[in-house]
C-alpha cells in the first residue's frame, strides 16, 4: 500500500486471496461489477453489490460489513472507488483485489461461470467507437456531426483524467446489465445470511 497517497486503497494480490479462500479463511468478498458481469464469472462466495448501489446505500451496507472486506471488479478501478465510498462511511479493514478479476483469472484461480456477457469496459468501447464512426461518416452529409465525435473524445479524455466513466455508469443501468434481485433489500438479506451466500 502506498502510504503517501491517502486515497489509495490497500490491496491483496490474487495468490494471497486464493490462499485465504482455499484455507477457508476468506474475507467478505464484494464484487462491485454490474450483475451481468458478475453472472458471467465471479469468485465463489462473492456477493454482488454493484458500484452504483454501493455508493447510494453505503451507510446501510456498512452496518452489515464489520469484518474484513475485499472489493473486486474487472481491473481494480471500480473496486477502488467502492473502497473510498465505504471508507468514507467509516468501514475499516478494506482491501482491493489487485488487478481485479483479470488478475484472478490470469492466475488460473477458480471462478463460478454463468451466461457470458460483455464486460462494461467492452460495451463502452463499442458504444463510443460506434458513435465516433457514425458521426465522422455522417459528417460527409451533415458537417456538424463531427462535433458529436469531438464530444465523445472529450468525454473519454475526462474519463481517463478523473478515472471515472459517465458512459460506463449509464450503460451499467441498462436492463442488459441488470438482473432480478439486484436491489438493496436482496443484497442486505444475502449479507445477513438470510438467503445464503451467492455461488
Amino acid at each position: 500500500m502506498d502510504r503517501t497517497d491517502p486515497t489509495r486503497m490497500a490491496t491483496v494480490d490474487a495468490a494471497a486471496l486464493r490462499a485465504l479462500v482455499d484455507a477457508g479463511r476468506a474475507p467478505r468478498l464484494l464484487d462491485v461489477r454490474t450483475p451481468a458481469e458478475f453472472e458471467t464469472a465471479h469468485i465463489a462466495g462473492a456477493y454482488n453489490v454493484p458500484l452504483d448501489l454501493l455508493r447510494e446505500h453505503r451507510d446501510e451496507l456498512r452496518r452489515h460489513l464489520d469484518e474484513e472486506v475485499v472489493l473486486i471488479c474487472r481491473s481494480g478501478t471500480r473496486a477502488g472507488q467502492a473502497g473510498q465510498a465505504l471508507a468514507g462511511a467509516g468501514l475499516p479493514h478494506l482491501r482491493v483485489l489487485d488487478g481485479g478479476m483479470l488478475a484472478w483469472q490470469e492466475a488460473a484461480a477458480p471462478v463460478e461461470r454463468g451466461v457470458p456477457r460483455w464486460d462494461l469496459d467492452r460495451q463502452v468501447r463499442l458504444v463510443a467507437g460506434s458513435v465516433v464512426l457514425v458521426s465522422i461518416l455522417g459528417s460527409v452529409l451533415v458537417p456538424g456531426l463531427k462535433w458529436v465525435a469531438a464530444l465523445i473524445g472529450a468525454g473519454l479524455t475526462v474519463a481517463a483524467a478523473t478515472n471515472t466513466c459517465a458512459l460506463g455508469m449509464l450503460l451499467g443501468r441498462l436492463p442488459y446489465n441488470r438482473r432480478a434481485g439486484g436491489d438493496l433489500d436482496t443484497v442486505v438479506a444475502q449479507l445477513r445470511g438470510d438467503t445464503g451466500r451467492q455461488g
